[in-house]
């Protein structure tokens, strides 16, 4: 009897051992953006992509638009292992290390190569410091340059004195104060809401999160000044990635540099596709003055001179390999 008994607890064993690895291993990934946005497609495609090359044994569900956790909260949910993998804007570490914020410094890079070439620059680093935290890198994608919007003309920086200006990270607070502006943190989802309540009356952001939350409905003006390329960056737990087999976490590294470059090539193509949807909804979509240009510029040479503070001597090895 005893020996039927261990002999069917081994068979139930065996049963669920295989019914296991019959099931594979689900992954649940937190995004900020919804499911129209660019980065959202690009990561969907992205686990698809991982599904496919690994027979289905590794599963990517991707929960968008901070369903599952709120953007601020998706950094510290895959470090902690509430969640294996997740997007989120990688400026928003700042306050944790200014090396996080050098894609976010006003007109130090502000077109698509430039931008390659600083995160070619920066990329070890920032893999070095979430490398600490239980972090790995796997890509990071930009949003189109960053334009202002707002109710009503800037023609210089005197029109933004005392506006109510939406920021999402450090750096944006400290160019709406620079400007004269009352910076207030809004996040993504939330514009539309926070421009009919009369929380901002300008922001500044890509023409992909303009188009997306509709700003012909609330702004008139969007200004083209490209200020930089802020980029999305996804992260996966290094530890969920460590228990992956051999051939799972090759296809998750191969599928991961697909995207990142799948995802610069969608950038800059969304660049121009969300313009025209500004222009064709009635905005009116112009390149800054010449006198906002320069006070933008100014305010550029500022903010990296205080990020170069900030960041020490990993910031000036930075900038040196970027310049080079």
């Amino acid at each position: 009897m005893k020996k039927l008994v261990l002999g069917l607890l081994a068979a139930a064993g065996a049963a669920a051992m295989a019914t296991s690895a019959m099931a594979g291993t689900s992954w649940d990934m937190p995004t900020p953006y919804g499911d129209s946005n660019f980065h959202t497609i690009n990561i969907k495609q992205f686990a698809a992509d991982v599904e496919k090359a690994t027979g289905g044994s590794l599963k990517i569900k991707v929960h968008s638009g901070g369903s599952l956790f709120k953007h601020p909260e998706i950094k510290n949910a895959v470090r902690g292992g509430q969640v294996p993998i997740g997007e989120f804007l990688l400026s928003r570490l700042a306050n944790e290390n200014a090396v996080f914020q050098v894609d976010s410094i006003p007109f130090l890079a502000s077109d698509y190569p430039s931008a390659k070439k600083l995160w070619a620059a920066s990329r070890p680093k920032v893999e070095e410091l979430l490398a600490k935290q239980g972090l790995k890198v796997l890509f990071s994608v930009p949003w189109p340059p960053q334009g202002i919007y707002s109710r009503k003309p800037v023609n210089s920086l005197d029109d933004l004195k005392g506006v109510k200006f939406r920021a999402y990270n450090s750096a944006t607070e400290r160019l709406a104060q620079l400007a004269g502006a009352v910076p207030t943190q809004v996040e993504v989802p939330d514009i539309p809401q926070a421009f009919a309540t009369g929380r901002v009356d300008a922001m500044i952001t890509s023409p992909s999160t303009g188009a997306n939350s509709k700003a012909w409905d609330f702004v008139q003006y969007f200004y083209h000044t490209q200020a930089w390329l802020p980029k999305n960056i996804v992260v996966v737990n290094a530890k969920a990635f460590r228990r992956l087999s051999a051939e799972e976490q090759a296809a998750v590294l191969a599928a991961a540099k697909t995207a990142e470059s799948r995802g610069w090539a969608a950038s800059q193509a969304e660049t121009d596709a969300k313009i025209a949807v500004l222009k064709k909804n009635g905005m009116k979509v112009e390149m800054p003055s010449p006198t906002l240009k320069a006070q933008l510029a100014k305010i550029g040479e500022q903010m990296t001179a205080e990020w170069l503070q900030k960041a020490g001597a990993d910031g000036e090895a930075i900038i040196k390999a970027y310049r080079q």
